[in-house]
């Protein structure tokens, strides 16, 4: 698998519940206005430390947009998912953005 490199950020941060590898800072926050099947969520500008599965194409509360689950470096585990591609009007303001639901987070 190789060394992993995990970035320590600091100040007001995110981080994974099972391991607490770094994931965000508060700063970073787009909307905490989003919902998801384990409650509220964040929207995130910019995450570190995570990597990304498959694209698939995902029903959400707001249509079929197409996703990719982010996991976390340190254990694996599942923090969330990232919108590759919405359908509709307001594209733009959600492409590329991690969406990261709270029930992950310590």
């Amino acid at each position: 698998m190789g060394r992993l490199f995990v970035i320590t950020l600091e100040g007001n941060l995110y981080s994974c519940k099972y391991c607490k590898t770094h994931f965000a800072l508060s700063d970073d926050i787009i909307s905490k206005s989003f919902h998801c099947k384990y409650g509220s969520a964040y929207l995130f500008n910019k995450v570190v430390n995570v990597t990304v599965g498959d694209k698939e194409d995902r029903v959400m509360m707001t249509g079929i947009h197409t996703v990719v689950d982010v996991f976390c470096v340190g254990c694996g585990s599942l923090v969330g998912w990232k919108y590759v591609r919405l359908f509709f009007l307001r594209t733009d303001v959600l492409n590329d953005q991690m969406h990261l639901p709270l029930i992950y987070f310590s």
